[in-house]
């Protein structure tokens, strides 16, 4: 799977990702795999996605082609973003929305991170959306991402450093999750 982070701290945000792609047990790293980047930009931000390969190449068909307009400015506005998008998923990309039975909704089966200069996000499967005030990580590694991004937040004056802090505790812990590493930093607005 993998381990993609964000962190916010005086005054930036900068949100992280491991570069390794597994299929069950078959691993491609960033030396094999032309598109390693798991982040990916919309307008003055970048968000990570985590679980199938093939939800990032859906996004990018959905922001080429506008499919849906997008707002990652707030939580509502991203809920919305997402709500809109899932239709989309089924009905154009085929998404497979068998899902638990106690699920109170179907589920978009994406997880992801966002960074922009409104803050720092996280929306998850069921639409729910939110907001964070320090850091926060998602994917396979992610235990070990919060766990050491926890343990330096305080030691450490930039969300750049607090983010490869987390990257490299997943990368190190998880056998899903490998170096190299991308960053993308933002100036937040407030």
């Amino acid at each position: 799977m993998s381990t993609i982070v964000v962190a916010r701290k005086n005054g930036k945000a900068c949100i992280a990702a491991d570069t390794l792609t597994t299929f069950g047990d078959l691993r491609m790293s960033s030396e094999y795999d032309a598109a390693h980047d798991k982040i990916q930009s919309y307008g003055d931000g970048y968000f990570g996605i985590v679980g199938s390969a093939a939800h990032a190449l859906v996004m990018e068909s959905v922001i080429k082609h506008k499919k849906v307009k997008i707002d990652f400015s707030d939580r509502m506005a991203i809920f919305e973003t997402f709500r809109q998008l899932h239709p989309i998923l089924k009905e154009k990309y085929f998404l497979n929305v068998k899902d638990d039975e106690e699920d109170p909704y179907e589920a978009t089966h994406i997880d992801a991170l966002i960074c922009n200069p409104d803050g720092i996000f996280g929306v998850y499967s069921l639409r729910e959306v939110s907001e964070y005030k320090k850091f926060w990580a998602i994917g396979s590694g992610s235990e070990f991402a919060l766990g050491a991004m926890h343990a330096m937040y305080d030691h450490l004056e930039n969300a750049e450093d607090i983010a490869r802090a987390g990257v490299a505790a997943g990368v190190e812990f998880n056998n899903a999750s490998s170096a190299p590493f991308t960053f993308y930093t933002v100036d937040l607005k407030d």
